[in-house]
């Protein structure tokens, strides 16, 4: 037990279970002992869930039963008592149509499995990206301790001698074989090389930007997120995970302890720095809303202002990835190099203020993390957008796309599915020019429907051919955070429920203004509204199942996406129940 403890043994949540001399306690019991357990197992110690989201249609999470059995290791060293439960584990390589569909239901089982369970502590295990939100966004309004495991990026990808980045050289790759420029042989290659090792994506994706937000906000170990999945010291990371939180909850470190509006506010900056995915926008804010903390688009836009980009890795970077960023000092160093922007007195799960855990931290390649006086980008990775085609906001990634973009004005050309869009743009005789904006919509949180990553729209075959990689991009959808271009996202309110990029039609001028912080249409207000009168509204998505309580009940980009009635507008959080 931790020389600063501050229960006792009889002070454990799981002593409501198992400690009573009654009927019911007697049954908690024995069914323990049916599985072979005797009461020297639990008696005393601290019950430590450990959930798990590995599947076998996650790689990135392949390697999770092992590392759950090494958190076990360190739970029995610190003298708990772990038990393994597994969770949903939404992965991105195959759950359709959109794993952002499912991640308020991972917030919701997290919530319910660790309160319904006789559980005092938790280890959360995820990484692929929806699991990090959810996982965390359910512990946080379960209030007992918890600390997040991080996944791991994969191995750097290769072929033929070329360092491939998970994500962002498949979009590349494809289009040259869209233009007729890779043979069948060098893609089947590309295929086998882009991912050879279990992990999340290497890039600076969604997956490394989010476990990097967790870290940034207290909730793991130092330096945990920057660790490859693939290297013993991710072994010993989970099995120190697995000693920690047995302390954690003698010291009832409570995740309201760690994640506060300091801790928030660190996150987004560190995001900032490390030219993180636009799907930190939404899951910063879903997050923000579960800890009660006011965080807006707003806010993070202004941080975004301030704070220079100085994480040189794809897709915003120039060449790096995960793995040298690890090799270059990681996280700690990169928040190190930060430590004048950020709140160090704020506690992390490690016991220790985020300034102390950074004592010491060295950047050992001063070209994958640079100094703040020789920025990546001199702004933060992302930038919000406001105007008559998103009154409610928009999101680009500047850092990601050709700075002729950053003011840019030309005629829409407007879809109203994915497969429209997919057949037309490899019509080689479409009437599209590089000045061109192409427009997807119908395609956000209740159109997607779920939100999917359709966002980087491909540049179509015709353009292809003539030598352009990039045009102004705009949809209401979300795209990978591997993703790159000149690609605006989030617009909010979206399409499908009247939102003004309904109202858009092929032709229309619209023009953008980073800078600014711009996006219009230009077209006047009176006929817009004349538009707006014409306009109905679509089919219903759902008619039954979680797929209409997901309709009912989500909010739009800009809040998060996050369930209506579980955010503090509809009270309290449900207490411990009632054992009778």
């Amino acid at each position: 037990m931790s020389s600063s403890a501050k229960k006792t043994a009889a002070d454990l949540r799981s002593a409501r279970w198992f400690a009573p001399n009654d009927l019911r306690s007697f049954g908690h019991r024995s069914r323990l002992m049916q599985m072979g357990l005797a009461p020297e197992d639990w008696e005393g110690r601290p019950v430590i869930g450990i959930l798990n989201t590995w599947s076998e249609l996650n790689p990135c999470h392949a390697h999770f039963r092992e590392r759950a059995a090494d958190v076990k290791k360190g739970v029995y060293q610190a003298g708990g008592f772990p038990v393994e439960l597994p969770a949903l584990s939404v992965d991105e390589s195959f759950t359709k149509p959109s794993s952002m569909l499912y991640r308020n239901l991972l917030a919701m089982e997290t919530e319910e499995q660790i309160r319904s369970h006789p559980l005092d502590g938790v280890v959360l295990m995820g990484g692929c990206d929806k699991t990090t939100p959810a996982l965390i966004m359910g512990a946080l309004t379960a209030k007992v301790p918890m600390i997040f495991l991080p996944a791991g990026p994969m191995l750097r990808g290769n072929y033929a001698g070329r360092t491939l980045g998970s994500g962002s050289d498949a979009w590349k790759y494809w289009d040259e074989r869209r233009a007729g420029n890779i043979s069948d042989a060098e893609w089947v290659g590309i295929e086998g090389g882009i991912a050879r090792s279990y992990g999340h994506c290497m890039t600076m994706g969604t997956a490394s930007t989010m476990t990097a937000i967790a870290e940034a906000m207290g909730l793991c170990l130092p330096g945990g997120s920057s660790i490859p999945a693939a290297d013993a010291g991710h072994i010993r990371m989970a099995a120190a995970c697995g000693r920690r939180i047995v302390d954690m909850v003698w010291e009832d470190q409570t995740p309201d302890r760690v994640v506060t509006p300091a801790a928030i506010r660190n996150a987004a900056i560190v995001a900032m720095a490390t030219g993180c995915s636009t799907n930190a926008v939404v899951h910063l804010l879903a997050m923000a809303g579960r800890a009660r903390v006011d965080f807006s688009l707003d806010d993070l836009d202004a941080l975004g202002r301030v704070t220079p980009l100085i994480a040189n890795i794809r897709p915003s970077g120039t060449g790096y990835l995960m793995e040298d960023f690890y090799y270059a000092g990681g996280l700690r160093a990169l928040m190190a190099e930060l430590a004048e922007r950020l709140d160090l007195s704020v506690i992390t799960v490690s016991g220790q203020s985020l300034g102390e855990t950074l004592e010491g931290a060295e950047v050992y390649n001063d070209d994958v993390i640079r100094p703040l006086s020789n920025p990546v980008y001199h702004e933060g990775s992302l930038a919000v957008l406001r105007g008559n085609l998103c009154p409610d906001g928009a999101v680009i990634k500047p850092a990601a796309c050709d700075e002729r973009f950053y003011v840019h004005e030309g005629p829409a050309l407007v879809f109203d599915s994915y497969p429209e869009m997919k057949a037309a743009v490899e019509d080689e005789s479409l009437d599209v020019t590089p000045d061109h904006v192409m427009v997807l919509r119908n395609v956000g949180p209740l159109g997607g429907p779920g939100f999917p990553e359709w966002g980087m729209l491909p540049i179509p075959k015709a353009l292809i051919k003539q030598g352009h990689r990039d045009m102004l991009r705009i949809s209401d959808a979300r795209m990978s955070g591997t993703s790159y271009g000149a690609c605006v996202l989030h617009v909010a309110p979206e399409a499908y429920i009247g939102g003004p990029l309904a109202l858009l039609r092929n032709g229309d001028p619209v023009r953008m203004d980073i800078p600014a912080r711009k996006l219009d249409m230009l077209v006047d207000e009176a006929e817009l509204e004349r538009r707006r009168n014409e306009w109905t509204a679509p089919k219903a998505r759902f008619e039954r199942g979680y797929g209409w309580m997901f309709a009912q009940h989500v909010s739009q980009a800009d809040k998060g996406c996050d369930f209506d009635f579980l955010t503090s507008d509809f009270g309290e959080p449900a207490g411990e129940p009632d054992i009778f």
